[in-house]
C-alpha cells in the first residue's frame, strides 16, 4: 500500500487549475509517462477514464471520476493491470489574489509484489512533478 498527498499553493486562478486537472484527453501532452487516454464516458459532474501510462512498465487503469467545479475532483478504481486499489483525488481552495491552494491526495495498492521502484517512481517521486506540470498547463507555461 502507498499513501501520499500534497499541499502547494500556486499563483493561478480556481477555475484555470480545475480546467486542466478535467480535461483529461490532453494529460498524454503534460503528464509525465502518460502516453493514451480514452474517455468512455464524460460529463459535468463525472466521468469515467481508461489511462495508459508506460514507466519502467506498461500499465493501464480506468477511474470512476467525480467532478465538483471547481472545487474537487475524486477516483475510485473500476479495473487495472497492476493496481488493486486506487483512490484519490484534488481539492482546490479559492484564496483570491494569492491563487489557489492544491491538494492532492492517492492511495494506491498493487496486485502482487511491485517493485520499490515503480512504487516510487508513481507516487512519491511523480506527485511533485505531476501537480508542476497542471501548474504550467494551466499558466501556458
Amino acid at each position: 500500500m502507498a499513501r501520499v498527498e500534497r499541499t502547494e499553493i500556486f499563483n493561478i486562478g480556481i477555475d484555470d487549475m480545475y480546467g486542466v486537472i478535467t480535461d483529461y484527453e490532453s494529460y498524454p501532452d503534460f503528464v509525465d509517462g502518460m502516453v493514451d487516454v480514452n474517455i468512455i464516458k464524460k460529463t459535468k459532474a463525472a466521468a469515467k477514464v481508461e489511462f495508459f501510462l508506460n514507466l519502467i512498465k506498461k500499465i493501464n487503469y480506468t477511474l470512476d471520476i467525480k467532478q465538483k467545479s471547481p472545487t474537487k475532483v475524486s477516483w475510485t478504481l473500476v479495473e487495472g493491470n497492476i493496481f488493486k486499489k486506487n483512490i484519490g483525488g484534488w481539492v482546490l481552495e479559492d484564496l483570491g489574489k494569492k491563487g489557489t491552494k492544491v491538494t492532492y491526495a492517492l492511495d494506491l495498492e498493487f496486485k502482487g509484489f511491485a517493485p520499490k521502484v515503480l512504487v516510487n517512481k508513481l507516487v512519491a517521486n511523480n506527485l511533485p512533478s505531476m501537480m508542476k506540470s497542471v501548474y504550467n498547463r494551466a499558466s501556458g507555461k
